[in-house]
């Protein structure tokens, strides 16, 4: 199981979280190499509970400038059964993708993978900032890969088939995307069994003091 670095823990005791969400949003590592102006989007407290991490801003977030502002969201909070002013409490629930910006489109009009670049930038500084995030949910295979390491099973089927063996500290999940309905409809295992394990422990770090 992966763990944090001792100099990012040691780094966040003198750089203020807010000073970091600011550099994060001011990022353009990857401007020359995108499609239009990064946006990086991203929700982080250092109280959090629950940390999500998911795959990259998709066309709806990069405009809106919330992430899961559409019907991929309406899914994930229906499967943590939390509804809109929960999920977006940021001083609870943060939201640090594996790519802050919407990469692009790729030709058959779906989204490119996360950029390379930004999770190995950014995901430890931020998570060294949220020492109370107990649960973080690894929405995706690009989150499970970098986060589960040589844990991860060799497809995300298997990956999410074995949560028990990541839980309590990780839950890893498909993409609630529209585009995995086949997925769900073929695996019913997910609904029967994880669901249920990711709700009792949302629920129980919410309910935490």
């Amino acid at each position: 199981m992966p763990t944090r670095s001792r100099a990012f823990i040691v780094w966040a005791v003198f750089e203020p979280l807010d000073d970091l969400l600011a550099e994060i949003r001011a990022c353009r590592v990857c401007e020359e190499s995108m499609p239009h102006t990064p946006r990086p989007v991203i929700r982080a407290s250092s109280t959090a509970r629950i940390a999500i991490v998911g795959q990259a801003p998709g066309t709806r977030v990069h405009a809106s400038g919330k992430p899961f502002t559409d019907p991929s969201g309406d899914r994930l909070r229906e499967w943590m059964q939390v509804d809109e002013a929960t999920f977006y409490d940021e001083s609870r629930i943060a939201i640090v993708p594996m790519g802050f910006c919407f990469p692009g489109l790729d030709a058959k009009g779906g989204d490119l993978p996360p950029r390379k670049e930004c999770a190995p930038l950014w995901q430890e500084k931020v998570h060294a900032f949220m020492p109370q995030v107990g649960l973080t949910l690894l929405v995706g295979q690009y989150a499970q890969k970098f986060y589960l390491r040589s844990q991860a099973q060799k497809t995300l089927t298997d990956t999410v088939k074995s949560a028990a063996q990541y839980f309590p500290r990780y839950l890893p999940l498909p993409h609630p995307s529209w585009r995995n309905n086949a997925w769900l409809k073929k695996n019913p295992w997910f609904g029967e069994k994880i669901l249920p394990m990711l709700r009792c422990r949302i629920a129980e770090m919410l309910s935490a003091p």
